[in-house]
């Protein structure tokens, strides 16, 4: 008998504190699952179980193999787990989630690729500018941008993005670049109430200027219109403007007095036992959004 199924005979008699209990279980003979643990305890060269004619207990010995029987037992498991789902076939509906601009920006022509590629696949997104739990609402994978608390979950980092004031060309012409945070008290700003929003906005050296902005509006879509129709200045996160900016439709300002990036992960629960959908788009994703070149 070999080693890993007798220490899954040794493990499921020290669960059930029974040798004949565990022979029923694993469709074996007791004399079989008693020959078992004495070859084991014979090759580790010390006693597994004290045996009376009514119980069966665990030595000393005994509990700490049983505790590391435990865990190499499901290591195996997830392992061969991981390597029979490698092969496996995506199938089912993938549910996806992210920021709402973000999702429309650079998700969403991801799942679209994936559903494209796997044609019978299906898919949900949820973009919402809110923090969604991912268990509860029955999602698979999820795209975050900002630091991520400690949850147990697989994340991969793709990118990060920085938050930048910026404006047109033309207003600049008008009104003069801003030289330092304390500038922007000089100048007419638009800022959204969206989920990044707040009057307080931080720089870097731990500077912070409380704005006053002309124009308050419940999207950051407005606020960028506004910026690029050369009426203000904005604050954003700079892969909401990415376009306008390798069109020279906006430029930033105050680069030398930005806060560190934020990082964008790609955020999933089941780790290498994930399902086949999961573990392939992520796999699409994580290429796609560490390949684009306004993200890095």
């Amino acid at each position: 008998m070999d080693r890993w199924q007798a220490m899954r005979i040794f493990a499921k008699v020290a669960e059930t504190a029974s040798f004949a209990e565990t022979a029923r279980l694993m469709h074996m003979s007791p004399p079989a699952v008693t020959r078992a643990v004495a070859a084991l305890e014979e090759t580790i060269g010390a006693r597994l179980f004290v045996r009376t004619t009514r119980s069966v207990k665990l030595t000393e010995a005994g509990g700490r193999y049983y505790e590391d029987c435990r865990r190499i037992l499901a290591d195996i498991v997830e392992a061969e787990a991981a390597a029979a789902g490698s092969y496996a076939t995506p199938s089912g509906t993938l549910a996806v989630t992210g920021s709402v601009l973000f999702g429309h920006m650079y998700v969403l022509p991801i799942v679209t690729d994936y559903l494209d590629a796997y044609p019978t696949m299906s898919a949900r997104t949820l973009f919402v500018d809110r923090p969604v739990n991912i268990v509860e609402e029955g999602i698979d994978v999820a795209v975050r941008i900002g630091h991520l608390p400690d949850s147990g979950f697989t994340a991969a980092r793709v990118g990060s993005v920085r938050r930048v004031v910026c404006g047109a060309p033309a207003y600049f012409e008008r009104h003069g670049v801003p030289q330092s945070p304390q500038d922007l008290r000089d100048h007419r700003l638009a800022m959204s109430t969206g989920a990044w929003a707040s009057t307080e906005w931080r720089f870097a050296q731990d500077q912070r200027v409380t704005v006053h902005p002309a124009l308050v509006s419940n999207t950051n879509e407005a606020g960028i219109a506004a910026a690029m129709a050369g009426w203000g200045l904005t604050r954003v996160l700079h892969y909401q403007i990415g376009s306008a900016l390798l069109e020279g439709k906006l430029q930033v300002v105050l680069a030398d007095y930005e806060e560190p990036p934020l990082p964008i992960h790609v955020l999933y629960p089941e780790g290498r036992q994930a399902p086949a959908k999961v573990r392939t788009f992520v796999n699409m994703a994580v290429a796609a959004l560490r390949g684009n070149r306004l993200l890095n």
